[in-house]
């Protein structure tokens, strides 16, 4: 079958975008980059900025497939994919279930403990812990982070007892769930996943306390280091946990799963990102040339995720 038979085997794209998460801006960048790749590619992609109008907004427009580039809550978390499901339209990346589950990181975390992976101790806060009484259990530094939201918003960390409830506070701004879990001092990697296969990782390096926002998103001053520098074997080790971890949950297609290192060498899994971004600063794209796969490839192979709902 020659390429362009398979670009329009795809049909009618909608490259779904925005939303109203926290993420809503990092999304139409991610969303205008991947539009702007499939086009080149000779994909009938058409962007869509995602509002809660899109069940009437998607059958009038007439569409084959959904690629999904909504990041946080609304297109992240199970909400779009299920809405599409009702429609029956094809779309990429994982299934509700996966999704929800895979947005929620306590509940990430539990199914990592349940399935013998390892991922840092950690407790749920309320406004009722006693937060003394936390930093007995959990010693310090920890981190604290809002349960469903991503791109490290919400997030702080804590290197002392008192700073502890006013973390929990920044946290509970973006929504009710809040956890914190022990901080583990050394090496953050990142391991996108592609169809069945762990990407080369990437080692993160920044001079912020961790990978925040900033240093997501902003910052000159993030390095990433791809190859990542460590043996073959025991990169090879650590993308096999990555694949453990990411079928665990229950993700398809592509994603992002990402851990730490400690100073022992032992891997840390932190959470898994079932829709990651696709910004120039983005992760997946890096690790995907590293592979040998250019941007242009890299959206049409997370776009024929979709052909298995097809």
């Amino acid at each position: 079958m020659s390429a362009a038979r398979k670009m329009s085997d795809f049909g009618k794209v909608a490259v779904l975008m925005g939303g109203w998460s926290a993420e809503r801006e990092v999304s139409l960048k991610s969303g205008r980059a991947v539009l702007e790749a499939l086009q080149r590619a000779g994909v009938d992609a058409h962007g869509i900025d995602a509002g809660r109008d899109i069940l009437s907004v998607l059958p009038a427009g007439g569409f084959d497939r959904a690629f999904i580039i909504m990041h946080g809550r609304g297109g992240e978390d199970g909400a779009m994919q299920g809405a599409l499901e009702v429609l029956d339209l094809p779309y990429t990346g994982s299934g509700v279930m996966a999704s929800a589950l895979c947005m929620d990181k306590l509940m990430t975390k539990r199914m990592w403990l349940g399935a013998g992976l390892p991922t840092p101790q950690h407790e749920v806060l309320s406004h009722e812990s006693d937060f003394a009484a936390v930093v007995e259990r959990l010693g310090l530094p920890l981190i604290v982070k809002p349960a469903l939201e991503g791109s490290s918003i919400g997030m702080s960390k804590v290197d002392a007892a008192e700073q502890l409830e006013p973390a929990y506070r920044t946290a509970r701004e973006y929504g009710d769930q809040v956890f914190v879990e022990q901080w583990i001092t050394g090496t953050e990697y990142t391991a996108a996943i592609l169809n069945g296969e762990a990407l080369p990782l990437i080692r993160l390096e920044t001079p912020h306390a961790f990978y925040d926002y900033e240093a997501k998103y902003l910052s000159d001053t993030t390095r990433y280091h791809c190859p990542c520098g460590l043996p073959a074997d025991e990169e090879a080790e650590m993308q096999e946990l990555a694949m453990q971890a990411f079928h665990a949950v229950g993700a398809s297609g592509w994603g992002r799963v990402d851990f730490m290192r400690d100073e022992q060498g032992q891997p840390w899994l932190i959470e898994v990102n079932t829709v990651p971004g696709m910004t120039d600063h983005s992760l997946v794209p890096m690790a995907a040339r590293e592979g040998g796969i250019e941007f242009e490839e890299l959206v049409t192979r997370i776009l024929a995720t979709s052909l298995e709902r097809g």
